[in-house]
């Protein structure tokens, strides 16, 4: 019988227990902006990236198409998301901040910035960092 894993030593426990108390702690903040950290994420991308198709979004955020479409709907319900046909073929659609979006991504960036700095205050500035550069380069090992 081969030996039982316990959860100290499950990298996927580790991970999925961080991830949810670091989600929590963004929430916490970008609820005074009625957003979520998930949908914070997809606000920062198409902020940054404008006319982003549904598979560039899904790529730069590692997440399945499916999912993030479905993500994307509360956003389009409530106006800060619209999508509309690509130029370049009317089959594809390219999804954009709306006005009323792009004022919530700059509201729910500030309280961003309050709970990056909580994080960074219990896990200290250069270690956080490293978190970060370990974390990216885990996920782009994956993608490769």
């Amino acid at each position: 019988m081969a030996k039982r894993i316990t959860r100290e030593e499950c990298n996927c426990f580790a991970l999925r227990q961080a991830a949810r108390f670091v989600t929590q702690l963004y929430d916490r903040h970008l609820s005074q902006a009625d957003v979520t950290a998930a949908q914070f994420t997809i606000l920062s991308c198409l902020a940054g990236r404008p006319d982003a198709t549904a598979v560039e979004l899904a790529d730069d955020l590692v997440m399945d198409r499916t999912t993030l479409v479905r993500a994307l709907k509360p956003l389009q319900r409530d106006g800060l998301v619209f999508a509309f046909a690509a130029e370049h073929d009317t089959r594809t659609l390219v999804y954009r901040l709306s006005a009323d979006g792009a004022c919530r991504y700059e509201k729910a960036h500030a309280l961003w910035l309050d709970a990056q700095a909580e994080f960074e205050q219990h896990m200290k500035r250069d270690r956080a960092r490293a978190l970060r550069a370990e974390l990216f380069a885990l996920t782009h090992a994956g993608l490769h």
